[in-house]
C-alpha cells in the first residue's frame, strides 16, 4: 500500500516501509532534474509488489540528497551527506515506532556515505533498518544510455532526446579523483557521464525487472543490504 493513500487504521502490525531516496540534481539536457528519484521509486514499488501482501508500506521518497559535485550546474538541489545522514536517522527512528522494519532504496550514487553513516546508527540502536541500491547492471556512470533508457520506458513525455549528447565514457573508477576534486562540469561540461545514445524503451523495461528483481532479494536474504 502507499503510505499516502491510506489512514492510520489500515496499517497492519509487523508492516515493511520502503522509502525510495533519490536528488534533484542536473542529468545532462536531456533528462530531468529528478531522475535518480523516479527511477528509485519506480524499483521501491517494484519491489513493494512482489513481497507479500498487505504487511509492505510504500513512503514517500526523499527527493534531495548529496549532490554536490553536480552543484555547478544551475537547479541542483543538494542537501549534502551530513544534512541527509541526519534526516535519515530520524526518519527511520520515527517510522520504527510503528513498523517492524524499513528499507532504503537508493538511487543516487552521492547518497551512499549518508546512508551507510545512518544505517550503522540506526542499527546499533537496536532498530530494523537496511538500505539496497538500484543501479542499472552495467549500466553508465551519469545521464547515459541506462539511465536514459529507463527513463524513455517510465517517463518517455519527459525526455528530449534531440537534446541528448554523450560525455565521457570513461569507467566512473578512473574518472572518480577528478570528479571529487572539481566535480562533474569540469569533468563534463554537458553534466553528462557515458553515451545516451541507443537508449530505448525496450531496454529500460529489461534494466528495471533485473533492478527490482536484485532489490527484492537483497530485502528477502541480506538482512543487513549494502551497496
Amino acid at each position: 500500500m502507499d503510505l499516502v493513500d491510506t489512514r492510520w487504521d489500515g496499517i497492519e502490525p509487523g508492516a515493511l516501509v520502503i522509502v525510495p531516496v533519490g536528488s534533484t540534481e542536473q542529468h545532462g539536457l536531456h533528462l530531468p532534474f529528478d531522475t535518480d528519484t523516479l527511477i528509485a521509486e519506480a524499483v521501491a514499488r517494484g519491489v513493494a509488489e512482489q513481497m507479500p501482501p498487505g504487511g509492505t508500506v510504500l513512503a514517500p521518497s526523499i527527493a534531495y540528497g548529496a549532490s554536490g559535485e553536480h552543484q555547478d550546474f544551475p537547479g541542483t538541489a543538494s542537501i549534502g551527506t551530513e544534512a541527509l545522514t541526519a534526516v535519515l536517522i530520524e526518519l527511520g527512528r520515527s517510522i520504527s515506532t510503528w513498523a517492524d522494519r524499513t528499507v532504503f532504496v537508493n538511487g543516487h550514487g552521492g547518497n551512499v556515505e549518508a546512508l551507510t553513516a545512518a544505517v550503522d546508527r540506526l542499527r546499533f540502536e537496536g532498530r530494523e533498518v537496511d538500505w539496497v541500491p538500484c543501479v542499472p547492471p552495467g549500466g553508465d556512470a551519469h545521464a547515459g544510455r541506462a539511465e536514459t533508457s529507463l527513463l524513455l520506458h517510465l517517463h518517455p513525455s519527459r525526455v528530449m532526446p534531440d537534446r541528448a549528447t554523450a560525455g565521457p565514457v570513461d569507467h566512473i573508477a578512473a574518472l572518480l579523483p577528478q570528479l571529487r576534486e572539481r566535480g562533474v562540469r569540469a569533468v563534463s561540461p554537458n553534466g553528462v557521464l557515458g553515451d545516451p545514445s541507443g537508449a530505448s524503451a525496450a531496454e529500460g523495461r529489461h534494466l528495471l525487472e533485473r533492478m527490482v528483481a536484485e532489490a527484492a532479494r537483497r530485502i528477502r536474504h541480506e538482512p543487513q543490504g549494502r551497496g
